[in-house]
């Protein structure tokens, strides 16, 4: 599953892929929510560009977006707070 759903939260298991030609949603494979951003993998510069776009998509602060592991390697569990956006996207894509 590349969602986990709590009281609270929602961790997303993310496959980030650097260095794309724009940010995009490119679809779940292997358990994971494939993203593209356009930022490369040097000083943390992919990272960011994922949290404002992912912000920025599910509607929630960046502040409020965090990195439960994996902010270092490619498959990452990124934890965001409940929003009604996040959770329509989860069911659409999972239908």
């Amino acid at each position: 599953m590349w969602y986990d759903i709590q009281t609270d939260h929602v961790d997303l298991f993310i496959s980030a892929r650097p260095a794309s030609s724009r940010n995009e949603i490119a679809g779940v494979f292997d358990d994971t929510l494939k993203v593209k951003v356009k930022a490369p993998a040097v000083e943390g510069a992919a990272n960011k560009e994922l949290v404002k776009f992912l912000a920025k998509l599910f509607k929630v602060p960046k502040s409020e977006v965090r990195f439960v592991s994996g902010e270092t390697s490619k498959r990452k569990r990124i934890r965001f707070p409940k929003s009604e956006k996040l959770m329509r996207f989860i069911e659409d894509t999972t239908s």
